[in-house]
């Protein structure tokens, strides 16, 4: 039975936990805090609070063998600060407890600082502009010199989760005219299968690229005014988008070839239909 190390388990980790455990991994939690921890008292695996970054609380903890360690330890959209101690400093520290083992690293596609509109792929340039993208290029680099994984996640949708949604619904969301901005998203669920089948496959996708998105960009103008017309509610008014700092000032369309000439197939391809069969429905509509 092979065994897997998850720091990480917050709302995607969670998710790729459960899969894990039932695709017969035997699976052990890491969380930040004991009251996170006690949130998984009744799942049928371990998950002990630790502090990845924390490099002598990380070594001490670490008194398992595991085939493969996947950190999706969250930053909680903190600074550059928060940044550099969870994915920079933990992936240190979990590589120097765990010498011998895979490392799977989930990055973001923020990493990408095309604005054009351009497709993107895992050979394309990736140089950010903003600090926060900075620290995950060179926490990217740190696993791929160690023989590890990266997995480049778009922004992360899912049940009783959607910013886009959450801003409509709440009347944040404004239709720029002048708007051409292509959001990249994937659902938190096929987010936890394409994990899967990395560490299935992770003797021939070490020191690999690849980025978990859906296979259908779409513009965020698009967006609001499907979800508009599927809720039968006001078009947002007119107004001028700020872009999400935390991604910087990209815009770019990222493809999924690679993880899809993998194996990889997405249960939700786009956002209709992420929205309509699983997050509103989380929200209380009939989807």
């Amino acid at each position: 039975m092979p065994r897997i190390l998850i720091a990480g388990c917050g709302y995607v980790g969670s998710a790729t936990a459960d899969l894990f455990h039932a695709r017969g991994w035997e699976v052990m939690g890491w969380t930040g805090s004991e009251k996170s921890a006690a949130n998984f008292a009744a799942k049928p695996y371990p998950v002990r609070a630790v502090d990845i970054s924390d490099p002598a609380v990380t070594v001490a903890a670490a008194r398992d063998d595991y085939d493969v360690v996947l950190q999706c330890a969250s930053s909680a959209g903190g600074a550059a600060a928060a940044y550099r101690r969870i994915y920079l400093d933990g992936a240190r520290n979990l590589l120097a407890a765990f010498p011998a083992v895979t490392l799977v690293f989930t990055s973001s596609t923020s990493v990408y600082a095309q604005k054009s509109g351009e497709t993107v792929d895992e050979n394309s340039a990736a140089i950010p502009n903003h600090e926060k993208g900075q620290i995950l290029r060179e926490t990217e680099e740190l696993v791929l010199g160690r023989d590890g994984i990266v997995a480049r996640l778009a922004g992360i949708y899912g049940p009783r989760r959607s910013s886009m949604l959450t801003k409509f619904l709440s009347g944040e969301a404004v239709l720029d005219p002048d708007d051409a901005h292509i959001i990249n998203q994937v659902h938190r669920d096929d987010i936890a299968t394409a994990l899967l089948l990395l560490c299935e496959h992770r003797a021939e996708t070490k020191r690999q690229i690849f980025n978990i998105v859906d296979d259908q960009p779409m513009l965020r103008n698009d967006a609001y005014a499907w979800l508009s017309e599927h809720l039968a509610r006001p078009i947002p008014p007119p107004g001028k988008m700020v872009t999400p700092r935390q991604r910087g000032e990209s815009n770019k369309r990222v493809s999924n070839r690679r993880l899809r000439e993998l194996g990889w197939e997405p249960r939700f391809s786009n956002l209709r239909a992420a929205m309509t069969k699983s997050i509103l429905p989380s929200f209380g509509f009939g989807g």
